[in-house]
């Protein structure tokens, strides 16, 4: 018998869903307050109900805002950043890493630093190189800063509250090419923990590892695999630090064969990582090569046809399964 989940949930985009987590977390907890780049002039309704001393407008000086974080962070507040594109944390690399990221260690835990920081990244709107640079590796290798990066409506809602309440500093990845996407996002109280992945789809043959807007690419190619009568299991990573190893792990050791997808540069990517995990866990139950399939290592176009020619797609993903499974 088949047992239907009558959880009531509400369409909305991701960019929908994480103001709604927000506007939660901020009715919930007095500390929480959000300020950065035009987080006041895009969230006026924050502004309505919470005022200007917690909703507030900054100039576009990313280290100043990352700055500003960490020292309420460290008051006992719990503030969110929108740091807008990706690339420009350059300009907040100290504050994150050096400060947020380690102060907590270097105070013998005293202090906490419970801050996060929204990034937009990833191709779909066609922004050019200085704005489209997918720089999670960064902050994976990171020590102290936890890393997510959502597929679905759905997470981006339950990570962001997941984040919110976190005692340490969470760098949020927004992939631009999802923010848009209407899902459906369970109704109430919505909480995803950070560090768990999910089973997008179940498999036997293969398992197709990733995150981001390229977790729904990894989908579109199981199906055209299933059409070839291959079985591909589907993993959405989610969090990358705290990895969820185990999920990972189990469906390796499952099918005996992994493809590795994110667009980001395959050089020192976090597909590297994944690789040398599931080579030294799982090197018994491997019956052929971990294969990544990635973004290439050069500048983002800003021409659109260019852009998603950037952006790994089914017939690559589709092609290294293939490879996998040399008696296809």
């Amino acid at each position: 018998m088949t047992t239907m989940n009558m959880t009531a949930t509400t369409t909305m985009t991701p960019d929908q869903a994480i103001t709604a987590a927000l506007t939660e977390e901020m009715r919930r907890d007095p500390r929480v307050i959000t300020f950065g780049e035009g987080v006041a002039t895009k969230g006026y309704k924050l502004v309505e109900e919470f005022g200007p001393k917690r909703v507030r407008n900054t100039p576009l000086a990313e280290g100043i805002i990352a700055g500003t974080a960490a020292g309420a962070a460290a008051t006992g507040l719990r503030p969110v950043i929108d740091l807008l594109f990706a690339p420009f944390v350059t300009f907040a690399m100290d504050e994150l890493t050096n400060s947020a990221g380690k102060l907590r260690y270097l105070s013998g835990g005293q202090f906490e630093f419970p801050l996060v920081a929204l990034m937009r990244t990833g191709a779909g709107w066609g922004v050019g190189a200085q704005h489209n640079h997918n720089n999670e590796a960064w902050f994976v290798h990171t020590p102290g800063v936890k890393v997510v990066m959502p597929s679905t409506a759905a997470d981006f809602k339950g990570l962001f509250k997941s984040a919110i309440r976190d005692n340490n500093p969470v760098v949020f990845y927004a992939d631009i090419g999802l923010l848009y996407q209407p899902g459906e996002v369970p109704e109430g109280e919505h909480v995803v923990p950070i560090g768990k992945a999910a089973v997008r789809r179940a498999g036997t043959d293969v398992t197709l590892i990733s995150y981001g807007k390229t977790v729904h690419t990894c989908l579109e190619a199981a199906t055209a695999l299933q059409d070839e009568g291959l079985s591909a299991e589907v993993i959405d990573l989610r969090s990358l630090k705290p990895l969820d190893e185990e999920t990972l792990l189990a469906s390796v050791r499952k099918t005996g064969r992994a493809v590795i997808v994110h667009e980001a540069s395959g050089t020192c990517g976090v597909g590297a990582e994944l690789a040398a995990i599931v080579a030294e866990r799982a090197f018994d139950a491997l019956k052929a090569p971990v294969r990544r399939v990635t973004g290439p290592d050069a500048p983002t176009a800003a021409s659109f046809p260019l852009e998603a020619a950037f952006v790994p797609n089914v017939g690559r993903i589709v092609e290294a399964a293939r490879k996998q499974l040399p008696a296809v």
